[in-house]
């Protein structure tokens, strides 16, 4: 999995769960992170210290330049930049069924990611085009802009379409 996301420039954010249970160590765990998965992957659950910072600038040349010439990190632009270049991971602790450490989780989603704009007219990409089991052909398409309703014509270049329920 952790590949695949590499492939396909897909940033990350962990969430470490059952770190209630008996016997769980937390250093342990982040240390194994770095080793296996990247040396990006920060705690993000504790406190957002110089040695928070200093861990987040080691991800990328110019943040580290920043970091020691300011002896600071421009902490939102910076590190929504280092995650989105799946430069530094941000991870989480806690546990899921007591909602230990989720709240943090989901605040931190919402602070290190920028949702993308898209424009009010319609745009689509097409990535598939597939035949049912009666031949009638089926269109995959991402949206990326705008609203589609049924039996709208749809053009590219000349040809044109219209847009049937379940398609």
């Amino acid at each position: 999995l952790w590949q695949l996301l590499k492939r396909y420039g897909i940033p990350v954010f962990l969430f470490i769960n059952k770190m209630d249970q008996p016997g769980t160590d937390k250093e342990a765990i982040q240390k194994e992170l770095k080793d296996r998965l990247d040396e990006g992957c920060v705690d993000f659950s504790g406190e957002m210290d110089e040695a928070f910072y200093e861990q987040a600038a080691m991800c990328d040349e110019t943040a580290l330049e920043q970091f020691l010439e300011e002896d600071r990190l421009g902490e939102e632009e910076q590190l929504i930049r280092l995650i989105r270049e799946r430069k530094l991971f941000p991870c989480f602790y806690g546990s899921a069924l007591k909602l230990t450490g989720v709240d943090e989780f989901l605040d931190g989603l919402d602070r290190y990611t920028v949702q993308p704009v898209y424009p009010q007219e319609f745009g689509a990409k097409i990535f598939k085009i597939v035949r049912d089991d009666q031949g009638n052909r089926l269109t995959y398409m991402k949206i990326t802009g705008g609203s589609l309703k049924v039996k709208s014509m749809l053009t590219n270049a000349g040809a044109e379409d219209k847009l049937r329920p379940g398609q």
